[in-house]
């Protein structure tokens, strides 16, 4: 069975594409077939493992705009389980051009019907916004993941994400789900941190993953290199914080 699973908060800097990137790089390293897919017009995840595939040719924007097909946009990459689909700054103007567009709402999900069989997880990394494109990703998924950075106003404009996801859950997608919310930016030298896990802890509960992702410098440092944080220094702990919230999840999902 393929898990598709968004990873998407419209916050900006709350680690959505660090996670989505360590995610699936981890998930492929642990041997399961993994899809990533750029939804994001700023392709931070493309960057994020640009030295594991080769540059150029289709993206998400060509098969969002149906100038190609998503079998066209998948990349291999160095590792024997990752794909990507990378994006370009182009497809900010996807959400424009899919307004005219019937059923546009589900052009993501169309396309994916094709290959999500290949995979047993597909991973996308949604933009920072509850535009069309966030739309589509939600409704082509099964799950989505909620990072939330452990700083101030962390729980700011979460309101409008959970009311747009409960939208989706009663017009479009009723199978979709909240796979887990993930505390990202965590220094236990702080009581501010300590202090927003118990705040999102008690509001989220159950739905909370045990694990935690630390502000970790190879963490920061690692997308400079092209590369996610496992494979520019793997005994780092943000690297190690993946490796265990991989476990969490396939244990979740299994």
């Amino acid at each position: 069975m393929t898990h598709i699973i968004s990873i998407t908060n419209q916050k900006g800097g709350v680690g959505k594409t660090t996670s989505a990137v360590n995610i699936a790089v981890s998930m492929a390293v642990s041997e399961v077939k993994t899809l990533l897919i750029d939804l994001d017009p700023q392709a931070n995840a493309t960057t994020g493992v640009s030295n594991l595939f080769e540059a150029g040719g289709t993206n998400i924007y060509d098969v969002m705009t149906q100038r190609a097909s998503l079998e066209d946009a998948i990349r291999k990459t160095e590792l024997d389980n990752l794909d990507i689909i990378p994006s370009t700054n182009d497809l900010v103007g996807a959400e424009i051009e899919l307004v005219s567009v019937m059923a546009r709402e589900y052009q993501l999900q169309n396309y994916l019907d094709a290959v999500r069989k290949r995979y047993e997880f597909i991973f996308i990394d949604c933009p920072p916004s509850l535009g069309l494109l966030t739309i589509n990703a939600l409704t082509a998924s099964d799950g989505l993941i909620i990072p939330i950075q452990c700083e101030y106003y962390a729980l700011e404009g979460l309101g409008q994400l959970l009311n747009t996801i409960r939208l989706v859950q009663k017009h479009i997608n009723p199978k979709l789900t909240i796979a887990g919310v993930l505390l990202t930016m965590y220094d236990g030298r702080l009581n501010l941190s300590k202090e927003v896990a118990e705040e999102v802890r008690s509001y989220f509960a159950d739905t909370l993953f045990k694990t935690v992702i630390h502000r970790n410098v190879r963490l920061g440092e690692a997308p400079s290199f092209g590369k996610p944080a496992l494979l520019y220094d793997a005994n780092s702990t943000g690297a190690r914080n993946y490796l265990e919230l991989v476990e969490e999840i396939l244990t979740r999902v299994s």
